[in-house]
């Protein structure tokens, strides 16, 4: 392995560079789509760590970037408390440290952006399932529904274009550090492939893309008061303003200015207290199901007053009287339960708006509704948080013809929480192939197409509703069947690259022939 001449760089001096890596990923994300600036971030961070005097240096320059990054993309935790907004930001920021190291680490190795792409690889996986399984909200993967990288989400999902958007910007990184023939060639070669690729996956539709039987979907939008911990408004405001919209709906509908649906869906705490123990709340859903002589998909919540736990769930009501058809699997640590309840809620007592402890559903949400012109379709259905664990809505779309989301957002109504969420969404959609009807309390809401195309957006904090042609559809896509493996394979050439980085730090150390964690920024060697 050939060396390069070290060029280490004080440390205070690359933290602004690193800064401006965190500035220019938060805004490749929605709402601000950016996207060509992921690139840039990934080659700004990787420039910064190639040079820093040492891993801890480095360590330094990744929390640098992280923090950036955290504190001004999650800005939108502040509707809910300025501390936990810092305690999240700062917690997400020391993977981004990790990752510092992690890449100052490969960058001593060969194809060294290969290894690079990898150490994100790896991030963002330990980020998906720890702790508390995870908060991969902000993932690279997420930024290119509108680059030709988007053509890779049906093929290997989004942690593969995670991967080959930290590649690239590596290879950026390898041409700006040595100017060579050799780095340039690298970087052309990977764009002409990956674009390549990505165009014939961005063509790419299933069999079942073509003329197909459709179901007409309702939904509603009820619109609730105001952001914050108490979004939803004073008890059974939400409920009654849904029911009340169902009802325009439905006027429409008789009028003839709206398809008649087959099925309406409610969003996510479209009733916000459990309708099996609170009177006014059971009459309210009851009369919309009855005036909308239709299936309607509830989202409710279930309590347990005795043992002080609830649960966020979807009920399918029609003339028989209401189901359980799904709970929300994955909860929102320190938002829908509290990890070690003992012993954080007297050590922060602002804790206790978080209220009952909500107990994780078991089971796939796919359901069977039966429709009246005697036909049952299989619904899928994810709520909220849901959209960025992909096996979660992958299994429900897997039984299921139809998919749906049920999303409240209240707490976060003008803040660009909301539009993150629904570009994971889309890029759920992507991934599948599939039509996906979003449907909130507060906004946005819509539908989104098979290539994650937004083909109807409801604007957020109004009242609305309408009904949607939605085709049924079971194809399984290569992401569904095997995204997750994909994602395995690429976290472990990750770990091995950091590995192999050690490894090679050591065997320097104890041959005396360089400094404890320095590293000459050589990306590209063959």
């Amino acid at each position: 392995m050939s060396e390069g001449r070290e060029q280490h760089v004080p440390w205070r001096a690359l933290a602004p560079v690193a800064g401006i890596g965190g500035l220019a990923a938060t805004a490749s994300f929605m709402p601000f789509n950016a996207w060509p600036l992921a690139f840039v971030a990934v080659a700004l961070l990787a420039w910064a760590t190639a040079r820093a005097r040492g891993v801890l240096a480095a360590v330094g320059l990744g929390w640098a970037f992280g923090a950036v990054f955290m504190f001004t993309s999650l800005v939108w935790q502040t509707s809910i408390m300025v501390a936990s907004y810092a305690g999240l930001s700062l917690v997400m920021s020391l993977f981004y440290a990790a990752l510092g190291g992690a890449l100052h680490l490969v960058g001593r190795l060969r194809w060294a952006p290969v290894w690079g792409a990898g150490a994100w690889a790896l991030m963002e996986f330990v980020t998906s399932v720890f702790p508390f399984d995870g908060f991969a909200w902000m993932r690279l993967g997420y930024t290119q529904l509108d680059s030709w990288l988007a053509g890779f989400y049906p093929l290997a999902g989004a942690a593969s274009v995670t991967y080959l958007v930290a590649l690239l910007g590596h290879l950026l990184a390898a041409l700006v550090a040595t100017r060579t023939s050799r780095a340039a060639v690298a970087l052309g070669a990977a764009v002409l492939v990956t674009v390549g690729v990505g165009l014939a996956g961005g063509a790419w539709l299933p069999a079942d893309s073509g003329a197909a039987e459709e179901v007409q979907v309702g939904w509603v939008q009820p619109g609730a008061p105001g952001g914050g911990v108490y979004g939803l408004g004073e008890a059974r405001t939400i409920t009654f303003n849904t029911q009340a919209e169902t009802g325009r709906l439905m006027e429409r509908v008789r009028a003839g200015d709206e398809v008649a649906p087959d099925l309406i869906v409610w969003p996510e705490n479209s009733t916000d207290m459990d309708p099996r123990q609170d009177a006014p709340t059971a009459a309210a859903v009851d009369a919309a199901v009855a005036d909308a002589g239709v299936p309607v998909v509830v989202g409710t919540i279930y309590t347990d007053e005795a043992a002080q736990t609830r649960q966020t769930v979807a009920v399918r009501h029609d003339a028989a009287g209401g189901e359980l058809v799904y709970a929300k699997r994955n909860l929102v640590p320190f938002g829908e339960w509290i990890p070690f309840r003992d012993f954080f809620l007297p050590l922060i007592p602002e804790l206790a708006y978080v209220g009952h402890q909500s107990v994780p559903g078991t089971t796939p949400g796919a359901f069977p509704v039966t429709l009246a012109d005697g036909r049952t379709v299989e619904v899928g259905v994810a709520i909220c948080y849901e959209v960025i664990y992909p096996e979660t809505v992958f299994e429900a779309a897997r039984d299921a013809q139809v998919m749906v989301v049920q999303s409240s957002n209240a707490m976060y109504q003008g803040t660009i929480q909301i539009d993150q969420q629904f570009a994971a969404t889309r890029v759920r959609a992507a991934e599948m192939r599939r039509e996906v009807l979003v449907v909130t309390t507060t906004g946005v809401s819509g539908l989104v197409g098979q290539r994650g195309e937004v083909l109807d957006l409801v604007p957020d904090s109004v009242s609305a509703s309408g009904v949607h042609a939605m085709a049924l559809r079971t194809t399984a896509t290569p992401a569904m069947v095997a995204s997750r493996w994909v994602e395995y394979l690429l976290a472990t050439q990750g770990l091995a690259g950091v590995a192999w980085g050690l490894w090679v730090l050591g065997s320097r150390r104890r041959g005396g022939t360089m400094d404890v964690g320095s590293a000459a920024p050589v990306p590209v060697r063959s």
